[in-house]
């Protein structure tokens, strides 16, 4: 029977301040960085993002334990439509604070070849109706942005001109957030007419942030807590990220398993199990950032990426190392230890193929750390996870490294799914992705 997947902390951050002079608190805090929410992704500004024919306001159908969410969806009008005649439904993904249907526009038609139009501009020569589907907290409960979803649904069955069905899909947790509400309008016998359902890189099995990272923002925040905002764990700590992340911690201080420390992520997947897993009737595709040979980043496990000493200060932190029992990945350090960190029974995350995000680059720069390139990005989606690999979501990283080339139909939720050549950003467009999946919706 497989070991649990678990941290440690050998020595508690607790008590840190009573502990160290106030100029040693000072120090370690400046160290680990500037004030501000880490880990949320800045939204794309290069390039220009075309003007939406039509613009949505929109309220869940039903609250989440209480809460409603809003949101918005700019409709791009295919060319020659005066009406939604062919919509494709197209959900932003996880960050904190609202969408920027502008920045989403110029992240997913970012040019990926020479002389080709971007992505959302072929799907609209296609004759297709693309729809983008923002929402005002991209943090909160799935289930409740979900409820959005569903309004956008029945928004665009209304709208629409003619009986084409639609494409129902998203980027990142936003193929998530679909496919919850695609299952929950099934399960409740609602009607939503989508003949295809798509996931970009999103995280069906769960996504990864290093446990240290996320350990390292809580313990600034302990250090340094930041008044009339969020502080640097904010996204961590918030609802979406304990549901979609594989592992989670709750802060410094946390001691314990890390796959099912999350009721909220608990909760949210026996909810998706209630509805049905995943919508039966559209047929299903995935693309994935990461390679599907099973190769990923070159990224030793147990390697330091920081390994800061300043007079009597010392501050390590390691890629993720592959399993065994209280493997170190993290210490701070004045003379004797401070706050050391261990894990027990993980994979080797950081350099499974998947796509990837820059989580310990944004950290270098933020703190003014040197980081060697290759360092810089790890994997965010694995790739196993991105495809929905047929694996229950609390043991399922022992296929990271899986070659999915000859992969039975039967190991896998989707009906198809296709594989980048190379590890890429997280739901950054490529070539092969993007001609895969207009091809898929060349016969729509």
């Amino acid at each position: 029977m497989a070991q649990e997947p678990r941290i440690d902390v050998e020595t508690r951050a607790s008590g840190i301040e009573s502990s160290l002079t106030s100029e040693q608190v000072e120090r370690i805090a400046d160290a680990l960085g500037q004030q501000g929410v880490w880990f949320a992704a800045p939204p794309e500004r290069e390039g220009e993002a075309r003007p939406a024919d039509q613009i949505w306001d929109l309220v869940g159908d039903r609250p989440h334990h209480g809460q409603t969410a809003t949101g918005r969806a700019a409709v791009h009008l295919a060319e020659g439509h005066d009406d939604l005649t062919r919509p494709l439904i197209l959900a932003d993904g996880f960050n904190y604070g609202p969408s920027d249907l502008d920045a989403l526009w110029r992240q997913l038609n970012k040019p990926y070849q020479k002389g080709v139009p971007g992505f959302l501009d072929q799907l609209r020569t296609m004759g297709i109706d693309v729809v983008l589907l923002g929402f005002d907290q991209r943090h909160i409960a799935i289930q409740a942005n979900a409820a959005v979803a569903v309004t956008a649904v029945l928004r665009a069955i209304e709208e629409r001109r003619g009986d084409d069905p639609l494409v129902v899909g998203g980027a990142s947790m936003g193929g998530i957030v679909t496919r919850y509400a695609l299952a929950r309008m099934e399960n409740e016998r609602v009607d939503h007419q989508t003949d295809k359902y798509f996931s970009f890189d999103s995280p069906h099995l769960g996504a990864w942030i290093p446990l240290v990272l996320q350990q390292l923002a809580y313990l600034h925040e302990a250090l340094a807590p930041r008044s009339g905002g969020p502080g640097q764990a904010e996204l961590i700590r918030s609802p979406a990220a304990q549901q979609l992340l594989w592992g989670w911690v709750e802060s410094a201080d946390y001691s314990g398993p890390v796959t099912t420390s999350s009721s909220l992520r608990k909760e949210f997947l026996e909810d998706l199990r209630r509805v049905g897993w995943f919508p039966m009737r559209p047929y299903k595709l995935g693309l994935a950032n990461g390679t599907g040979n099973g190769t990923g980043p070159d990224l030793p496990p147990g390697t330091p990426v920081f390994d800061l000493q300043h007079e009597a200060l010392q501050l390590t932190a390691r890629i993720q190392p592959d399993g065994g029992e209280l493997q170190n990945v993290g210490a701070v350090r004045f003379g004797a230890p401070v706050w050391t960190s261990a894990t027990s029974h993980v994979r080797a995350f950081d350099g499974a193929p998947g796509g990837t995000l820059d989580s310990w680059g944004r950290l270098a720069d933020a703190v003014g750390l040197p980081i060697q390139d290759r360092f810089r990005t790890s994997a965010f989606v694995p790739a196993v996870s991105a495809i929905a690999l047929a694996r229950d979501p609390f043991q399922w990283q022992s296929d990271l490294y899986l070659d999915l080339g000859d992969l039975p139909k039967d190991e896998t939720f989707l009906d198809a799914f296709c594989c980048d050549a190379t590890n890429t950003e997280h739901s950054s467009v490529s070539r092969p992705l993007i001609e895969w999946f207009l091809e898929q919706l060349a016969g729509w």
